[in-house]
């Protein structure tokens, strides 16, 4: 039985960067395409930078024609303002390939880094090295695109799970 490879993008939403990173995965092996960042003027209003991430975001999917999207969960913080701002991010975060079409699923901070690195608590370096050594060919320049790759890892990882396959047919049968 041969299995089709998907093509996965992973986004992870910040108001200044939002980081992203495709990988094709075959169910056994994960291959790296491409990654990047797509920057918003701290100087521009917020409206402005959201639709500068939005248009960002929506080039990156006519490029390279993702199959499934995979976006970080927000976590709270202590500064209210921050995390709100960051809600809007990832709230363009998840438009961008819903408007194409594309599922887009959703992952803790603490299960992508379990996932990719084993452990729940890893800090950004850790998630960069595990990043590279089960990508050798990514070539990333910034934590934001590192995480991005770590969450397509994820969801590499977990879009068969009985939790997503749940998921998958709720949101069918709306």
């Amino acid at each position: 039985m041969k299995t089709s490879t998907i093509r996965i993008i992973g986004i992870d939403p910040g108001l200044r960067r939002t980081g992203w990173g495709i990988v094709e995965s075959d169910g056994v092996r994960l291959s790296y395409v491409a990654s990047g960042h797509v920057a918003s003027d701290a100087a521009d209003l917020l409206a402005v930078r959201l639709s500068t991430l939005f248009r960002g975001l929506q080039s990156v999917l006519a490029d390279y024609a993702p199959m499934e999207a995979a976006v970080e969960e927000t976590f709270v913080n202590e500064n209210a303002k921050a995390t709100l701002k960051l809600g809007q991010a990832r709230g363009i975060a998840m438009l961008a390939p819903a408007m194409t079409g594309i599922r887009v699923a959703e992952y803790t901070p603490n299960l992508i880094k379990k996932t990719v690195v084993g452990a729940g608590h890893a800090d950004k370096k850790q998630i960069q090295m595990m990043v590279q050594m089960l990508l050798p060919k990514a070539k990333f320049n910034s934590a934001d695109e590192a995480d991005a790759l770590a969450i397509a890892i994820c969801h590499a990882n977990h879009r068969t799970s009985p939790h997503a396959l749940a998921a998958r047919i709720a949101a069918a049968s709306k």
